[in-house]
């Protein structure tokens, strides 16, 4: 007999909690399982196989629409995988501009953070963010 994995178990071979388990089953990217008599669900091992690919594309930054694209490629692995190779090219595209924006941000926050003021009053920071020209100082 093959071995199966109960909801808790399922989460814990596959490193996610049990109300994720839930909630991609909720949403359609995890097959309904079957159901032991008792009621309680019973994933096999390609359920297993499923989160850990929804996981590692979720760590990777892909959205949920995304993801079920990618499953559906996945499930049919005939299909050409352009569609594959277009998200991950607009994904890298957004990662690229969010690693833009973050390194204008840290220079921005290391021009504010030495500041060396005694007194909130001419703090860098506080004065940026309350929009203070009169006590901004330039460097």
């Amino acid at each position: 007999m093959a071995t199966t994995f109960t909801i808790g178990a399922l989460g814990k071979a596959a490193g996610v909690n049990l109300e994720t388990v839930r909630y991609y089953e909720r949403i359609g990217l995890l097959p309904a399982p079957p159901r032991s008599d008792g009621g309680y669900r019973r994933y096999d091992g390609t359920a297993v196989q499923r989160l850990r690919f929804i996981r590692r594309g979720r760590e990777l930054g892909f959205g949920i629409d995304e993801i079920r694209t990618l499953l559906q490629l996945a499930d049919h692995p005939q299909q050409p995988c352009d569609a594959a190779d277009r998200l991950a090219q607009r994904h890298l595209a957004e990662v690229e501009a969010k690693i833009a924006d973050l390194q204008a941000m840290r220079d921005v926050l290391a021009r504010l953070a030495d500041c060396h003021s005694r007194s909130a009053e001419h703090c860098r920071l506080l004065e940026t963010l309350e929009q203070r020209d009169c006590c901004v100082h330039r460097d």
